[in-house]
C-alpha cells in the first residue's frame, strides 16, 4: 500500500535557462524550465532527442551549470561547486554503462566508494554485495572484466554500482536504449524492485512510451527545453508485467502519445 503522507518535493528546477554557442550561433537548449519531483518518485522525461532531457539530468547533478535559474536538492542548491553531503546524495547511470576495462566488476561497484573513502567498511562491502545479487549476477560474475559481460550484465553491475553509494536520488540517462526488448523488461521491473525497497527518487530519460509508463508514477513530456506538460499515471504500484497488455495500458499509451505528438505540433 503507498503512503498517504503529504508529498515532499525533492528536486526543484526554476526557471533554468541553458544555452551553447555553436560556430556563431547560440542554441537555447533549456528554456526558463520548471520542474518538480516528489521525494519517492519515479519521474521519466519524455521527448524526442535533442528538447533537452539528458542536458536536464546534467543540470541537476551539478555537471553543467545553467546561465540562469536554480536547482535545489532540498534546501541546498545545485552547482559545480555544491557541497559534496548534496553531491552524495546523487548517483547517475548512464546510456553507456562506463565500466572501467581493467578493473572486475567487483572493483568497478566499489570504485565509487574508494573515492568516498569508504571501500573498507563493512556495511558499504556488505551493500555492494546486496545489490550485485540483486541485479543477477552470480558470485562467479563478479570477478570479471566488462570484456567477459554481455551488454545486460554490463548494465547490471552499472546499476549495482550506483546503488552501492546508498543515493537518495537516482539519475538514469537512457540506460536500457541499447537493449533488446525482453532484457529491457527485465531491467525495468528490476528498477521497481530497488525503488520499492530503497524508497529512493528516480528521474528516468527515455524515448520509449510505455517504458515511461510502466515505470513512472509521473511523466514529464519535454519540448523545446522546456516541460510541455506533465502527466500522471493512474496504474497502482507494485506494478506487475501483464498490465503491459491491458487495454487499460493500450488507452493510456495512446493519451501519452497525442500529448507527446501535440507538444511538437
Amino acid at each position: 500500500m503507498e503512503s498517504t503522507l503529504p508529498a515532499q518535493q525533492l528536486i526543484v528546477c526554476s526557471q533554468i535557462q541553458l544555452s551553447f554557442t555553436v560556430g556563431r550561433k547560440s542554441q537555447t537548449v533549456l528554456d526558463q524550465l520548471d520542474l518538480s519531483v516528489n521525494s519517492g518518485q519515479i519521474v521519466s522525461l519524455l521527448g524526442p532527442s535533442g528538447c533537452g532531457k539528458s542536458t536536464l539530468l546534467k543540470v541537476i547533478a551539478g555537471l553543467v551549470d545553467p546561465q540562469s535559474g536554480s536547482t535545489a536538492i532540498g534546501d541546498q542548491l545545485v552547482s559545480q561547486r555544491m557541497q559534496r553531503t548534496t553531491r552524495d546524495r546523487m548517483a547517475f547511470v548512464f546510456q553507456e554503462p562506463a565500466l572501467l576495462p581493467w578493473r572486475t566488476v567487483w572493483s568497478n561497484v566499489m570504485l565509487p566508494n574508494e573515492l568516498r573513502g569508504k571501500a573498507n567498511q563493512g556495511e558499504t562491502i556488505d551493500r555492494a554485495k546486496h545489490f550485485l545479487n540483486l541485479v543477477g549476477l552470480q558470485q562467479s560474475d563478479w570477478k570479471k572484466l566488462p570484456s567477459q559481460l554481455s551488454g545486460g550484465m554490463k548494465m547490471r553491475a552499472s546499476i549495482a554500482r550506483a546503488m552501492s553509494t546508498k543515493p537518495s536520488i537516482l539519475l538514469l540517462d537512457e540506460p536500457f536504449a541499447a537493449l533488446d526488448d525482453m532484457l529491457r523488461s527485465k531491467l525495468n521491473d528490476l528498477l521497481l524492485t530497488i525503488s520499492a525497497e530503497e524508497k529512493c527518487t528516480m528521474l528516468f530519460v527515455t524515448h520509449n512510451i510505455g517504458e515511461a509508463i510502466y515505470l513512472s508514477h509521473e511523466i514529464a513530456i519535454m519540448s523545446r527545453g522546456k516541460i510541455a506538460q506533465m502527466i500522471s499515471v493512474p496504474f497502482p504500484f507494485p506494478r506487475v508485467a501483464t498490465l503491459r497488455s491491458t487495454s487499460e495500458f493500450a488507452a493510456f499509451y495512446g493519451h501519452v502519445s497525442g500529448a507527446l505528438n501535440e507538444s511538437h505540433a
